[in-house]
């Protein structure tokens, strides 16, 4: 099973690391490539020969999907990729923040602005009070700090009445049996004659 990162490193650091992958390692001045964190897992220094720069791990905005190919056809999917080893120059500005701002490529420059939503500012106690209203309605109760106003609409007469539909049904002669029915027998039904087509 491959694993699998993103390492960003200065072009200076590039060309040498690209020499190095090139070149026999016995004939390169960087015989050693190193990378180790602190204890916090976001801090770090890269090694490469004698020279150490400080390394970062910092979040993706979006996840990266790895793909492996043997023929420039058929691409298979190998891995998901969603952080970034960042290596930087010794006098550079620190990242003041765990994910990064932007994504690999131009189109996601600024990503986390441009293309995602913004987070909703919240008044936290608003949310622990409409989490307690709820689980009081939840539970039977009703919610507090609420005024509940009950109004009645006024009728006149004459509108009730219309609403009401008068259904007038022809009177039933007991000994004539139902249309439809063989002596008050009910006949049997399939399944598509009970199916109503009046909808």
């Amino acid at each position: 099973m491959d694993e699998q990162f993103i390492l960003r490193v200065p072009p200076s650091v590039a060309e040498r690391i690209e020499s190095l992958l090139n070149e026999s390692a016995s004939s390169s001045d960087d015989k050693s490539l190193d990378l180790t964190f602190t204890e916090d897992g976001r801090t770090g220094k890269f090694v490469i020969g004698n020279d150490e720069f400080p390394a970062y791990l910092l979040d993706l905005p979006g996840i990266v999907e790895s793909y492996k190919t043997y023929d420039d056809n058929v691409l298979i999917k190998t891995a998901d990729v969603g952080q970034m080893i960042m290596v930087k120059e010794e006098g550079d500005s620190i990242p003041d923040e765990v994910e990064y701002r932007h994504g690999l490529t131009p189109p996601m420059r600024d990503a986390r602005r441009r293309r995602f939503r913004r987070e909703p500012d919240l008044n936290p106690e608003l949310v622990r009070r409409v989490e307690k209203d709820l689980q009081n309605i939840m539970a039977g109760g009703t919610a507090e700090n609420i005024d509940v106003e009950a109004a009645e609409q006024e009728v006149d007469g004459n509108t009730r009445n219309a609403d009401k539909k008068i259904e007038s049904k022809p009177p039933q002669n007991p000994d004539v049996p139902e249309a439809g029915t063989a002596g008050g027998v009910e006949p049997e039904r399939s399944d598509s004659d009970e199916s109503d087509y009046s909808i």
